[in-house]
C-alpha cells in the first residue's frame, strides 16, 4: 500500500472520530478536525506531510513521487 493511501485513510479516520467526539463529548474536538483539514490542504500545495515522513521512517508503505513527478522532459 502506498503511503498516500495510508495518509488518506488515517486522516479520514481522525476526522470521523473527532466528529463523533464533538457530537457526543465536547464540541472543542472540532479543533482537531480543523487541524487535520488544514494539514491536508497544506500538503496538497507543498507536498510535505508529517505523517508520510513518520510512516516512511517506520518502514510502512511505499514512497510516492514528489509533486511534479518525474516527467523526463527538460
Amino acid at each position: 500500500m502506498k503511503t498516500e493511501s495510508i495518509v488518506r485513510a488515517v486522516a479520514g479516520t481522525f476526522i470521523l472520530i473527532s466528529l463523533l467526539l464533538s457530537h457526543y463529548h465536547d464540541p472543542r474536538w472540532l479543533w482537531f478536525t480543523t487541524f487535520v483539514g488544514a494539514n491536508l490542504l497544506q500538503s496538497a500545495f507543498t507536498g510535505w506531510c508529517p505523517l508520510e515522513m513518520i510512516l516512511l521512517k517506520a518502514g510502512v508503505g511505499q514512497p510516492v513521487a514528489p509533486l511534479g513527478g518525474q516527467s523526463g522532459s527538460k
